[in-house]
């Protein structure tokens, strides 16, 4: 499949006439011959038309038509075979199998939104039996099930040419949903992001759906995707970025007369505690542990973990005495982009040079190290740094560390080493935890998010803008759906999911309690 720099518009492929834009390429160190046209503000009119029009036919489709859909695009994706890879390998630098298992996490998560669809619990089917004669007064027949919101604008991620981006997490629950996509390609791999949408376009015509289910649109700055977000059309968003980016999309969405909402994961620190009797026993290994995590794909991750806790003590010198030489030994990596090496060069520094802050390693990864009274006095010393970099905090005793907890902003993780001995001050420090984190880990690492139905890969601010949320595993697609109550309504007119004879064969609610579909229990 040919690279043409072209924009997807529905079924059609058109120039974007607004500038143009290259890839870098982090391998070479030079810019990438292709050159992709830019949208403007006609592009995204035109993108919206045509999401307008697909938006009913699409909400009301059946869970296996979608199911379909996503499947279709799995397929699609895998038979690019390695053109996609080493493409997406020249515009990032993410090693060859790093990015194969890329496209196995993106192609698993196309496939299990298809498996939750047919499994129909996201619809919440819900009935509630009319009761005439129920006094004082009766009952209407009540019936409810969630819908899709309508179409999302969702924006491609940096680090995750494939999982974050065009085909990634929030494309797939948007579309299971039942909401059309335009998607916004990052600037940083458009190549990349061609490939896949014309996979996803060709996907969509062979089925025969509607054509503005999806489009994909390019834009090197931040025009395009303000006019995308401030469109009236479009009726959520899901981002992945800085916190920076994420504040500015949603300052936008915030403005319209119709607001809407961003779902923006943004910027963690991701605590790591490491408890005394867990230090004690194996510093070393969790040293180890903390290296490989702190430099895996040279840091750019959103689960980094960014800062350590420890007590003051023998534990945390052995801990020190090994992360030290193990950090210092690893070798300098090649980052996504000329901005994230300056915005990462710029941010180790700023680390490095606030007062009572300590260097123990500086070269291709950094530590730090800090009293825990400094970092709770200094709001620079919670600020994450995007790349192989973290600071410890040395704490006088357990009840500054719980005070450095209460003092962290929202986190996407929170994670605690720890051994038998020491349950009780990990049983202090959850309840702190649980309204800090989206995500508690024992004797692991952040980095790595599971797809999986139990995942959540989001948390309070700003963390993401909302905790409620996820943007990994099938409850992501709770973002992009609302519910609907239908009181009496004819049969004839109810939709597939709450008609009597239950068409669809879903587990349903009904007067409070489960019910299944007929045969099975």
């Amino acid at each position: 499949m040919a690279i043409s720099g072209e924009q997807l518009i529905g079924a059609s492929v058109r120039r974007g006439a607004a500038g143009e834009i290259q890839a870098w390429s982090p391998i070479r160190g030079q810019v990438l011959p292709e050159t992709f046209g830019g949208g403007d503000a006609a592009d995204v009119e035109r993108a919206c038309a045509l999401a307008r029009g697909a938006a009913d036919p699409w909400r009301r489709s059946l869970p296996e038509q979608r199911a379909r859909l996503l499947e279709t695009v799995a397929e699609g994706l895998l038979a690019l075979g390695d053109a996609l890879i080493e493409r997406a390998h020249l515009e990032s630098a993410l090693p060859i199998a790093r990015l194969q298992g890329e496209r196995g996490r993106t192609v698993g998560q196309l496939r299990l939104f298809a498996q939750a669809l047919r499994d129909g619990h996201w619809c919440a089917a819900t009935l509630d039996s009319a009761l005439p004669e129920r006094a004082p007064l009766p009952r209407a027949d009540l019936r409810s099930h969630k819908i899709g919101v309508g179409p999302v604008a969702v924006f491609g991620a940096s680090n995750f040419p494939l999982a974050f981006s065009v085909a990634g997490g929030d494309t797939a629950a948007a579309l299971a949903a039942g909401c059309p996509v335009i998607a916004k390609a990052h600037p940083a791999h458009p190549g990349t992001s061609e490939l896949v949408g014309r996979v996803i376009q060709q996907a969509v015509r062979e089925l025969g759906l509607p054509e503005g289910l999806f489009s994909l649109l390019h834009d090197a700055g931040t025009a395009l995707g303000k006019a995308l977000v401030a469109h009236p059309v479009i009726q959520a968003v899901g981002f992945t970025g800085s916190r920076r980016g994420g504040q500015a999309l949603m300052a936008v969405a915030q403005a319209r007369p119709q607001p809407i909402a961003v779902y923006a994961e943004m910027s963690a620190i991701n605590p790591v505690f490491l408890l005394p009797a867990a230090l004690a026993a194996r510093a070393e290994a969790i040293a180890q542990g903390f290296a490989e995590s702190l430099t895996q794909g040279v840091g750019q991750f959103c689960t980094n973990p960014g800062l350590l806790l420890a007590l003051d003590g023998p534990g945390l010198q052995r801990f020190l005495a090994a992360a030290a030489p193990l950090l210092s030994a690893k070798p300098a990596g090649t980052m996504l982009t000329p901005s994230i090496r300056a915005a990462f060069e710029a941010g180790a520094a700023r680390l490095r040079e606030q007062t009572g802050v300590e260097t123990l390693v500086q070269g291709a990864a950094q530590l730090c190290v800090a009293d825990a009274a400094r970092f709770i006095a200094n709001p620079l010393l919670h600020e994450e740094v995007f790349g192989p970099a973290a600071l410890l905090l040395r704490c006088r005793d357990e009840a500054e560390l719980l005070a450095v907890a209460e003092a962290l902003e929202g986190q996407l993780t929170a994670t605690l080493q720890l051994d038998q001995a020491d349950t009780q001050l990990a049983r202090a420090l959850l309840p702190v935890l649980e309204r800090k984190a989206g995500r508690i880990l024992a004797n692991g690492f952040p980095t790595g998010v599971e797809v999986a139905p139990a995942m959540v890969h989001g948390g309070p601010w700003p963390a993401s803008s909302s905790a409620a949320h996820t943007s990994v595993g099938t409850a992501a697609i709770e973002r992009f759906l609302r519910p609907v109550c239908y009181q009496d309504l004819p049969p004839e007119l109810l939709p597939p999911a709450l008609q009597p004879h239950n068409p669809l064969g879903l587990w349903r609610l009904r007067d409070g309690k489960p019910s299944p579909p007929e045969g099975k229990t």
